[in-house]
């Protein structure tokens, strides 16, 4: 268990991209529309508790349910594949459920939207190549940005604009499906061992 920045770096940019916080910026919008007002301490520290949590404890929740990592990382591939053509096209594969309430903080926001099966995947992936040190950094990188990004969205909508989100959910769209196809390749030969 040792720092490395390299291992850092590679797991935030992962995390960044599958989290795609500045993809959800219309989404974050829309909710704070909707409810009013959005908690986004509680969103933050909820989402960073379940993504550290499962760092954790995923491999064994998963044995207890049957299930490998090379099974829950290639389910996790086409989760991240259809994630990456919906931000890509520009169209919507998996509908919200609408909420009018103060949970909106927690859910869809924490869960699924931060805390998704594509987060979830991408961190039992990265604990097979990282150590969980550097993973936790990753994490608490990426939930403070969230953190920052949730406080902000009006302001950033405002700066970079439509177009701008547009193009920035395209790019990380493009990373996406990148992460997929490795996910998917990487652990398909596992399945068969």
């Amino acid at each position: 268990m040792k720092l490395d920045f390299k291992e850092i770096f590679s797991a935030t940019m992962v995390l960044f991209a599958v989290i795609d916080i500045m993809g959800n910026i219309p989404v974050i919008i829309e909710l704070r529309k909707k409810v009013g007002n959005i908690q986004s301490e509680k969103a933050a520290i909820i989402a960073g508790v379940i993504l550290i949590a499962f760092l954790f404890l995923g491999t064994s929740i998963l044995n207890v349910i049957g299930i490998d990592v090379h099974s829950f990382a290639v389910a996790g591939s086409f989760i991240l594949f259809f994630l990456a053509l919906e931000m890509i096209l520009g169209i919507t594969l998996y509908k919200e459920e609408e909420t009018n309430s103060i949970t909106a903080s927690v859910f869809p926001l924490a869960f699924p939207l931060i805390a998704g099966p594509g987060s979830l995947t991408s961190i039992l992936s990265l604990r097979a190549e990282y150590a969980a040190i550097n993973i936790v950094i990753a994490i608490i990188i990426n939930v403070i940005f969230m953190y920052i990004v949730m406080k902000t969205s009006s302001k950033i909508e405002k700066m970079i604009g439509q177009n701008g989100i547009k193009i920035v959910q395209k790019i990380f769209g493009v990373i996406l499906l990148a992460i997929a196809v490795k996910l998917f390749t990487s652990n398909i030969q596992g399945l068969f061992h």
